[in-house]
């Protein structure tokens, strides 16, 4: 199998936010590596650094940058499908930019087009009935809450909680970089207010496994899912590259894309009358 692999977007290097990289592997483009490399063994994949930030010194949280983002990232995503290079793209980042719009993308080519959130939500209900959203931020909570509705998963989200650990932007000088506090594990103050949020959604909101919204939290899931269950909660916690990789590999091997009832394409023979959106 050929797997492309597309970040949401890189830091220009012009930007306080851009770390240069020390190690240019593949493997070392990609965060928490050693968490899911292994659903990589044995495959021809790769790693497109997606388009350049256009936010300057923000990481990518507000409605806006995603709507943003997600425009620029079509046209890497409407290339590596017509190229007939791969026989599926992954698109990663927690609030999935242009998910929906590379999927109609995909599906003209016939290549799966598969996004974290969106296949973090697929798998929770295979787990169970509802799942709730472990997210860093308010805005970034609105852009989770918004996915929800449109994946069609409300009957199935039993909430979305905030563990008030905001990413950097100019508006707020001091916020910390979550994804910098895993060298911390156990220790991170970011992680025991993850596991309060966990706990509660599991008490007071019913969830039976659990979702991490940003891909700057994902470092987090075998830390939080071992601290759960020495609690005596046994409750699964997913992570977005984990399952995005699993469910293209599943979709890849049954030999389809999307429905093309749901993904109509233009040139479509038939049209169906639809009674309900």
């Amino acid at each position: 199998m050929r797997l492309l692999l597309i970040q949401p977007y890189t830091f220009a290097e012009t930007s306080a936010l851009y770390v240069r990289p020390a190690d240019p592997s593949r493997e070392a483009r990609l965060i928490n590596f050693e968490d899911y490399g292994h659903l990589l063994k044995g495959l021809d994949w790769d790693v497109h650094p997606g388009p350049v930030g256009p936010f300057g010194d923000s990481f990518v949280e507000t409605r806006e940058e995603f709507a943003t983002v997600g425009v620029l990232r079509l046209p890497i995503v409407r290339e590596a499908a017509a190229s007939g290079r791969w026989d599926a793209l992954v698109l990663l980042g927690g609030g999935d930019p242009g998910f929906i719009e590379a999927r109609e993308i995909g599906q003209r080519h016939e290549v799966p087009v598969v996004a974290c959130a969106w296949a973090q939500m697929q798998v929770a209900g295979m787990l169970g009935h509802r799942f709730a959203v472990l997210d860093v931020s308010e805005v970034h909570n609105a852009q989770m809450a918004d996915l929800v509705v449109r994946y069609r998963m409300t009957e199935h989200c039993a909430a979305v909680r905030c563990i008030d650990a905001p990413l950097p932007r100019p508006s707020r000088p001091g916020a910390g970089n979550v994804q910098t506090e895993k060298s911390q594990g156990e220790a991170s103050a970011s992680l025991a207010r993850a596991v309060a949020a966990a706990v509660a959604a599991v008490e007071e909101d019913g969830a039976e496994s659990l979702i991490l919204g940003c891909s700057a939290i994902y470092w987090m899931r075998p830390h939080l899912e071992r601290r759960l269950r020495g609690m005596g909660w046994d409750v699964p916690v997913l992570e977005g590259y984990r399952c995005a990789i699993a469910v293209a590999k599943l979709l890849s091997g049954l030999g389809v894309a999307a429905s093309g009832i749901a993904f109509p394409r233009d040139d479509s023979r038939r049209v169906r009358r639809r009674k309900s959106v």
